[in-house]
Formats: structure tokens, sequence, C-alpha cells
């Protein structure tokens, strides 16, 4: 007897019950990030936004981000004669995701603006842009925050920051001044003391031309090596003091920059991360001596700014990845966007994000007025921005599991992405300062910096009376405040936060969004994991506005 199985066999080969590539999406389309553009003072932005985030979206790009993480870069010490080079190789897709964010005035760009909003648009562009690789957004934020503190020492921003706010992306190494634009990194932790930066041992030497030193030591986490200079700490005779290295003289030879290893990284695999030696490394003074805490704080604190972003752009990606999968995989009878408790997961989820997206263009929107001379929000950013830091990214691993989850098994595997998102989530806690730190910042700015607590309190202030729940908790964080014990730093800190985006979102966003936060984040109406709101919240308008139309 002969069977015939060829139908048989295909059969098995038959797809359903998938959701189609989400390539291509407006990684724009996101209400809180256009709203919070518009108010705080960007609006003239908005088409430049959207083209991004249609950009980040399309098929080319999110394949660029795939191919960029999954070949990774690669050290090159020495040339085929056997010259040292320290070099790192990329594929061509980092090359692009570069080019296009330097380009698109990600990196440097705003401190040659002089509009109003520029550094709003910078950051609601990065938070559309970031839709592709986090990795890439590493060298770009340190390019950015690099122009304040090297504006320390006038004669050096005189030079390098024209290049630095430049547009155009050449990576090889050649002399600065001689490049059309520059990318900047930073080496501040050592292996000793890591966040204790004032235990480094890196020694600065003066020579016989003013302003001019030598380091020795050897850094432990610089990123990103291939940039063409760093800012640096290291200790001058005066104590501990930054330094600009740049990685070519000015004659065009290499400068001593000795790249031991790159980083074998939980994530952000795309972008190498490095530990080099100096040894009789050539650096310029920025700024005093026995000042560079002080100097190269002006760096973190937009570096810090950085990580609420990607924290709050890894947030939406996941989400919208969440959303598209419900929309198109059933299960059980029904569509799992159109199930109760899917639905309730991801209404909570999309609070989340928006109260993240809206606190990171307020805290733009205080960078941009800060840098413009605003006294108020220069006290108010101090504060604001150390405290989003804490718990936005603090937020964004659970965050980023969750909406994995939404996905099931289909979301632990490789191909979905997700789990780059999820392993990426982390970095943006630990990078410029882990949660102690922060929390810890905090306390310090609150004792030692007038009218910090006075900015925030004020920017609460603005809500008033709107909801019973919000105004409870900013009484709870009086209450709170006069204790400032280190160790219920991290309490104070995460009352803060919340009390800070219930306020943002009570002003800014439909009632549907405002009620459910404060219900939840504030009330204590929810539970101890995304998806249990309580069964008052407005789950279908709270979905209606976050998940894209597509």
């Amino acid at each position: 007897m002969v069977f015939s199985l060829a139908h048989e066999g295909s059969a098995t080969h038959d797809v359903t019950n998938q959701p189609p590539p989400l390539a291509p999406y407006d990684a724009s389309e996101d209400a809180a990030l256009l709203e919070g553009l518009r108010r705080e003072g960007a609006g003239w932005a908005e088409e430049d936004v959207r083209r991004i985030g249609r950009l980040a979206g399309s098929a080319e790009a999110q394949e660029w981000a795939a191919l960029a993480n999954r070949h990774e870069p690669e050290l090159r010490t020495h040339d085929r004669y056997g010259h040292r080079v320290d070099e790192v190789d990329f594929h061509p897709s980092w090359h692009h995701l570069m080019r296009t964010a330097v380009a698109e005035g990600l990196a440097g760009a705003p401190w040659a603006d002089d509009r109003s909003g520029a550094h709003v648009a910078r950051t609601a562009g990065g938070l559309a842009w970031g839709h592709t690789d986090a990795g890439h957004g590493c060298p770009t934020s340190m390019t950015y925050a690099a122009v304040p503190a090297l504006r320390h020492q006038p004669d050096l921003a005189k030079v390098y920051e024209p290049l630095l706010t430049g547009r155009e992306y050449e990576p090889d190494l050649r002399v600065p001044t001689e490049k059309r634009g520059l990318l900047a990194g930073m080496g501040m932790t050592e292996k000793q003391g890591g966040s204790d930066v004032r235990t480094n041992t890196t020694v600065a030497a003066p020579t016989s031309e003013p302003g001019v030193y030598t380091l020795r030591g050897h850094k432990w986490f610089t990123s990103a090596p291939m940039c063409d200079v760093f800012l640096v700490l290291a200790q001058a005779p005066q104590g501990l003091s930054c330094f600009l290295v740049p990685r070519v003289l000015p004659d065009g030879s290499r400068n001593t920059f000795r790249i031991q290893r790159l980083k074998d990284k939980l994530g952000n695999r795309s972008n190498a991360s490095s530990e080099p030696e100096f040894d009789g490394t050539v650096a310029w003074l920025v700024g005093p001596e026995g000042r560079g805490v002080k100097t190269i704080i002006d760096m973190v604190n937009c570096t810090r700014l950085d990580c609420v972003m990607m924290s709050a752009t890894l947030m939406r990606k996941t989400l919208v990845e969440a959303g598209h999968h419900a929309r198109h995989r059933s299960a059980f009878g029904a569509r799992l966007v159109d199930q109760p408790l899917m639905r309730n997961v991801l209404a909570d989820l999309a609070l989340e994000s928006e109260a993240a997206t809206t606190l990171t263009l307020r805290l733009a929107g205080a960078a941009d007025r800060a840098v413009r001379g605003d006294v108020g929000e220069q006290a108010f950013r101090r504060i604001a921005t150390a405290v989003g830091k804490y718990w936005v990214t603090k937020r964004g691993p659970a965050f980023t599991a969750e909406a994995l989850e939404c996905l099931g098994g289909n979301g632990y595997v490789e191909d979905s992405g997700m789990p780059r998102h999820y392993r990426e989530a982390p970095l943006l806690s630990i990078w410029e300062g882990s949660g102690n730190v922060n929390a810890l910042d905090v306390l310090r700015a609150l004792t030692r910096e007038p009218g910090t607590a006075e900015a925030l309190f004020g920017e609460l202030a603005l809500a008033q009376g709107a909801d019973a729940r919000l105004d409870a908790a900013v009484s709870r964080l009086k209450v709170l405040l006069r204790d400032g014990s280190e160790a219920g730093a991290r309490r104070l800190v995460e009352q803060m936060a919340l009390t800070l985006q219930a306020s943002l979102l009570v002003r800014h966003a439909p009632p549907a969004i405002a009620d459910a936060f404060c219900a939840t984040r504030l009330g204590g109406d929810w539970g101890h994991a995304f998806g249990t709101l309580p069964d008052a919240a407005d789950v279908g308008a709270i979905l209606g506005r976050a998940l894209p139309t597509g």
C-alpha cells in the first residue's frame, strides 16, 4: 500500500495566529511625547521629530539595530606590523545609526542652536530615535554632555565646541581640528573605587607648557573608546581635576590610550566600553586644579537626563511591541487585546510609560531654561533630574520584563528583540550613578544647595487642589523630608518621583490617565505587579490613547 504524504507534510508549516512584523511603524506616534514637546517650548520641532520617528520605525533602521547588536564591536590592539593602534571595529550598521543620530542633532547640536526649546527638541528626538538601538546613544549622549563641562576652560571650548556641536559623523581617528565633527567620551571610574571617584589613583603631572599635563593610570569603565576626545578625572598636585584627552595629538601622532580590553556586558552590546591605560598620555586641564568633580558634574547632569530619556524610550518601545502582539494574537477564542486581564496589564504599563515620558520632557524643559539663565529652573533641574534618574531607571527592568511576558514564549526568543531591550534596561540605573548614589545626591542637594526643596514644592503646588490623593501625597512628602535620614533616602526619593509624576499628569494628561495613576501609585489601590489596576480605572480610554493605531 502506498501513501501520499505531500499535502499532509506541508500543512505543518502553515503559519497562523502570529502577528505581522511591527515595522514599518511611527515611533513618534505617542500623544505624551508630542504634547510634551509642544508644552515644553519645542513645538517648532514637531515635523522633525515625526520624521525621525518614521525613520526609527522603518524596517531598515530596525535592521540596523539588530545587526549592530548581533555583530559586536571588536578590539584591534595592533596592526599587522606590530604597531599599537588601539582601534575598535564596528559593523556598518553601527555607523548608519551613528551617522543618522549625529545628523539629526541628537549629539551636541542643541548647544549651537539659539532657539528656545532646542534641548527639548533633542530629547524628543531621542525618545523617538531610541526605538532603534540604545548602545549608540552612549557616545551621542556623552558628546552632548561634554560641552557644558568643556566651557569651564574657554580656550579649549573655543577650539572644540564648534566640532562637538556639528552634524558630521567622521569615525576615523585623525587630528581633531582637521575633522568636521567630533565625538566625546568620559573616563571617571577606576577599579578600586567605582563611583567614589575621589579615590582615583590616576596621576596628572604638569609639564613645562601651561595647562598641559601627562597622565598615568588605568580607567575601569570608559565608553566609548572610538571617540575623538575624552573628559577624564585624575589627581593633580592640588587635587582631583578634570582633563581633556584627545586620541590623536595636534602633530598627528597617536596619544597613549592603550585599550586593555572591551567589557563583556549584560546588554548594550552594540557599544564598546573599555579599560584604557594612560602612560605619559597628554592631557589639557579643564577648569581649576582640584575642582574636577565640580567641573565634570555638568556633564553628569546631562547624561543623567539621557538615562531617564532612554529608560522612558525602552518603556515606550516595549509597550508598542506588546500592544502590537496583543492586537494580532488570539487565545481562548478572542484577541489578547480584547481580554480583560491583558487589557489591565497593557493599561498599567501605559500609565507607567506616559508618566516616564512626561517627566522626561519636563526635565528637558528645565534643562533648556536653566542653560538660558532661569534660576528657578536651575534649582528644579538640580533636584528633579536626580529624582527622575533614580526612579524612572529603576522602573525600567520590571516594565520591560512585563512587556516581554505579554508576548509569552515568543518574547523570550532573541528574534523578537525583546530580550535585547530587557538586557538593556538595568544599565540605565547603573550608568552615571547607581540608585544609592542618586538617592544620596538628592539628600546632598537638599542640605547643601538652597532653593532645591522650594523649587520642587513650587512645582507640586501648581496642581494643588486638583486631586485629594495628590494633596495627601505632598503632605506625606513633607513629613518624610523632615526625617532626611540616609537609610530612608530611597523611600524619600521614590515618594518625590511619584508625587512629581502625578502632579504633571494631573495638570497635563487626560482625566482617565491622571485618575488611574493617582489611585494606584499614590492612593494604594494597586497590587505589587503590573496588571493590578482597580475596576474603576478607565482601561479603554488609557489604551485608546497609548497604543498606536496600526
